[in-house]
């Protein structure tokens, strides 16, 4: 990576003194599922600000169709779902987080609902589940079979506007996390924001939670909404935290490919449902792939996708594979969305085959946590897709994801705690880390000096970035590719990372520079293929690489970590984790 990806602390100049200053005791970065539950937690003890970058109709939750995995009928159990995920996760999953989260994920659930939240039921009145990809079991709860994270969003954000105590602040930019210190270790007291109205903002925090989301934009194909540009990830590695397991990015196998149309998410459910994929000749291929047929685990789908487009292109197939929902009785009742976005393109899922190819969808790597949220800089707790505790190891498994951020979000809301009660003096976390006493606002100076050097067009930046991402670092990878795309990083890292822009769209581009050439170092250095990560060059997974690769800022090369086997403690009734 060029010196410029670890040179610059801050994305602008800026004087803290200067700015107007907001003071709260918990700052939450994100409004989607992880964020808002922490929101609602962490307002138990104290007042607390939520920003959201877009609107909250915006976020990755508010997207999701598939629905929530979690243990909640009798013939199903928490070890069968444990089992499925780390079968999934091919090795590298913590099987603490593991155990922990899937355990306290019925609760959860039954608290979602107590709170309004609507969950589909059968005819006899019990929660209806359906079964989707690397599931041994029908446990996926969803509403209006593919509006799970629409009624999800809608719930938590009613429950966060009658909680008192917690404001939101919509379509507000975080910059930067703020320190007293440019030095890996310094604690975090908060950010720099922008918003269109109000300009730069120092929020002050005792306590800051990360929940930005992923990082999806990073490719030119991918479902997920034009917000998630990778600035919670980038922002926590300028700050000096941690990232792990970054080469770990899921492919969703199934959009609607249609030339000039964005990439809709297909939910996994349907195929849960009974749909099949085609060929061009319109043979079921994933019948001579795995035993599991179109519910074998994402990767394993994504990658048969891919080849077998290949094969296609060399015969004049076409781009795409064909889903065929055709046989599946009440389709219309069970996916009402995916009927009225189908409609719009003139498709009737009873009659026509739908167009399908994948797309970059869910960032399983991230920030390094433990099991109550922690980074490892001080007064900064990360949780959602922006995290990685471990839950997910090389390939999440699906519906994972709002499970782990309803836990990890309300876990960490009240853990962070614990900030308030350090301030002024010395204390040990539970984890056995020492938090240092916390400081008051200070003055934070960050001094930029105008580049001299040539200039890019930021569009093509942008546009040339997703476009390398995705033919260098997609679905399938290669050594030689990996390392072109890092030069191809770096030069473009020359002309815009020495810049100073003055608004988002600038800086998302620098964001997604830095979070990019993580991936592709990651992806470079694990020389394997474990799970979502695939490598053309060395197909197999090898034992030296079950560890967790954790890189910080002025590091050349990772530290790696083990994976965690034993087994969890959960403390009854209180949430906690040890």
């Amino acid at each position: 990576m060029d010196r410029l990806f670890d040179q610059r602390r801050y994305l602008i100049p800026f004087r803290s003194t200067l700015l107007p200053q907001i003071f709260t005791d918990t700052l939450v970065i994100g409004a989607g599922v992880a964020g808002l539950r922490a929101a609602v937690a962490a307002s138990e003890h104290g007042d607390v600000i939520v920003l959201s970058k877009g609107d909250l109709k915006s976020t990755n939750t508010a997207w999701a169709q598939g629905g929530i995995a979690a243990v909640l009928t009798t013939d199903d159990s928490t070890e069968s779902h444990v089992q499925d995920t780390l079968v999934a996760g091919a090795g590298l999953c913590d099987h603490d987080a593991v155990r922990a989260i899937v355990e306290h994920g019925p609760r959860s659930l039954r608290q979602l609902m107590s709170w309004g939240m609507r969950l589909d039921t059968n005819a006899e009145g019990e929660l209806a589940v359906g079964r989707e990809g690397g599931h041994s079991a029908s446990r996926i709860v969803h509403t209006d079979g593919d509006a799970t994270g629409r009624e999800l969003q809608r719930c938590l954000v009613e429950k966060v506007r009658n909680t008192t105590g917690v404001r939101l602040f919509e379509n507000c930019f975080a910059l930067d996390l703020i320190t007293p210190g440019n030095e890996p270790g310094s604690p975090v007291m908060g950010a720099i924001t922008y918003h269109p109205k109000h300009g730069l903002q120092m929020i002050w925090a005792k306590a800051t939670i990360l929940a930005s989301g992923g990082a999806g934009v990073l490719f030119r194909e991918t479902t997920n909404p034009a917000q998630a540009t990778a600035d919670g990830l980038a922002m926590a590695y300028r700050a000096g935290a941690t990232v792990s397991d970054m080469a770990f990015l899921q492919f969703h196998p199934t959009t609607l490919y249609l030339p000039g149309a964005a990439r809709w998410l297909i939910t996994e459910a349907v195929r849960g449902e009974g749909a099949y994929l085609l060929d061009s000749s319109h043979y079921r291929f994933m019948l001579d792939v795995h035993p599991l047929a179109e519910l074998a685990p994402r990767d394993v789908v994504s990658r048969a996708i891919v080849r077998q487009i290949a094969k296609q292109a060399s015969a004049a197939g076409g781009g795409h594979v064909w889903l065929d929902c055709r046989h599946i009785k009440g389709f219309q009742q069970r996916f009402p969305g995916i009927c009225a976005l189908l409609k719009k393109f003139d498709l009737d899922p009873a009659e026509d085959l739908i167009p399908v190819h994948p797309a970059a969808h869910y960032m399983i790597g991230g920030v390094h946590t433990d099991l109550a949220g922690r980074s490892d800089v001080p007064g900064l707790y990360v949780v959602g897709e922006a995290a990685s505790t471990g839950l997910h190891g090389a390939n999440r498994l699906a519906s994972n994801s709002l499970l782990e951020g309803l836990v990890m979000g309300e876990i960490a809301g009240h853990t962070c705690a614990e900030m308030k009660a350090s301030s002024g003096t010395q204390t040990t976390r539970p984890s056995g880390w020492t938090t240092p006493a916390r400081p008051a606002p200070v003055s934070v100076i960050s001094d930029i000096r105008p580049s001299d050097q040539g200039e890019l067009d930021l569009d093509d930046v942008r546009s040339s970035l997703r476009s390398a991402m995705w033919k260098n670092v997609g679905i399938e990878r290669s050594g030689a590719k990996l390392r072109d795309v890092g030069d191809m990083l770096d030069f473009w890292a020359r002309y815009t990372l020495d810049k100073i822009f003055d608004e988002p769209a600038g800086w998302e581009v620098q964001n997604m520079l830095l979070v990019g050439a993580l991936v592709a170092r990651s992806a470079a250095w694990r020389d394997e293929s474990r799970g979502c990560h695939t490598r053309t060059d060395t197909t197999e997974a090898k034992p030296d690489y079950e560890v967790h690769d954790c890189w910080r800022r002025g590091r050349d090369n990772p530290d790696t970590v083990p994976v965690n086997k034993p087994p969890t403690t959960v403390i009854a009734g209180t949430g906690a984790l040890v």
